[in-house]
Protein backbone atom coordinates (compact mmCIF):
# COMPACT_ATOMS: atom_id res chain seq x y z
CA UNK A 1 0.00 0.00 0.00
CA UNK A 2 1.53 4.08 -1.10
CA UNK A 3 1.77 6.06 1.83
CA UNK A 4 0.82 9.42 1.23
CA UNK A 5 4.00 10.89 0.87
CA UNK A 6 5.45 8.26 -1.58
CA UNK A 7 2.16 9.54 -3.55
CA UNK A 8 2.94 12.67 -3.67
CA UNK A 9 6.11 12.31 -4.83
CA UNK A 10 4.67 9.91 -7.33
CA UNK A 11 2.74 13.03 -8.75
CA UNK A 12 5.03 15.79 -8.24
CA UNK A 13 7.19 13.91 -10.98
CA UNK A 14 4.09 13.90 -13.24
CA UNK A 15 4.34 15.94 -16.49
CA UNK A 16 1.93 19.08 -16.28
CA UNK A 17 -0.78 18.20 -18.43
CA UNK A 18 -1.01 14.55 -16.73
CA UNK A 19 -1.17 16.40 -13.34
CA UNK A 20 -3.90 18.85 -14.87
CA UNK A 21 -6.00 15.97 -15.53
CA UNK A 22 -5.45 14.63 -11.74
CA UNK A 23 -6.56 18.24 -10.50
CA UNK A 24 -9.66 18.25 -12.56
CA UNK A 25 -10.14 14.93 -11.47
CA UNK A 26 -9.86 14.99 -7.77
CA UNK A 27 -11.57 18.13 -8.09
CA UNK A 28 -14.72 17.00 -9.98
CA UNK A 29 -15.45 14.42 -7.00
CA UNK A 30 -15.70 17.22 -4.14
CA UNK A 31 -17.91 19.03 -5.97
CA UNK A 32 -21.33 18.10 -7.78
CA UNK A 33 -21.41 18.31 -11.76
CA UNK A 34 -22.20 21.42 -13.28
CA UNK A 35 -25.39 20.53 -14.55
CA UNK A 36 -26.41 19.84 -11.00
CA UNK A 37 -25.45 23.30 -9.61
CA UNK A 38 -27.36 24.90 -12.58
CA UNK A 39 -30.55 22.57 -12.53
CA UNK A 40 -30.83 23.52 -8.69
CA UNK A 41 -30.30 27.25 -9.74
CA UNK A 42 -32.56 26.79 -12.17
CA UNK A 43 -35.11 25.63 -9.84
CA UNK A 44 -34.55 28.46 -7.30
CA UNK A 45 -35.03 31.07 -9.38
CA UNK A 46 -37.92 29.66 -10.66
CA UNK A 47 -39.49 29.18 -6.75
CA UNK A 48 -38.58 32.97 -6.31
CA UNK A 49 -40.04 33.78 -9.65
CA UNK A 50 -42.96 32.27 -8.42
CA UNK A 51 -43.19 33.79 -4.98
CA UNK A 52 -42.77 37.54 -6.61
CA UNK A 53 -45.60 36.75 -9.26
CA UNK A 54 -47.85 35.43 -6.02
CA UNK A 55 -47.16 38.63 -3.96
CA UNK A 56 -45.51 37.00 -1.43
CA UNK A 57 -41.83 38.77 -1.06
CA UNK A 58 -41.21 42.54 -0.54
CA UNK A 59 -39.05 43.68 -2.83
CA UNK A 60 -36.46 46.02 -1.76
CA UNK A 61 -34.49 48.37 -4.76
CA UNK A 62 -31.14 47.00 -5.56
CA UNK A 63 -29.70 50.70 -3.99
CA UNK A 64 -31.10 50.57 -1.09
CA UNK A 65 -29.43 46.79 -0.21
CA UNK A 66 -26.00 48.13 -1.05
CA UNK A 67 -26.86 51.51 0.92
CA UNK A 68 -27.71 48.83 4.09
CA UNK A 69 -24.81 47.11 3.66
CA UNK A 70 -22.40 50.25 3.39
CA UNK A 71 -23.84 51.01 6.42
CA UNK A 72 -23.46 47.96 8.32
CA UNK A 73 -19.81 47.54 7.04
CA UNK A 74 -19.10 51.17 8.22
CA UNK A 75 -19.88 49.82 12.06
Amino acid sequence: MINTNELMTMVESLPIDIKTQLIEKLLSSLTPAQKEIDELWAAEAERRAEEISEGNLTLIPGDQVFKEIQARLAK
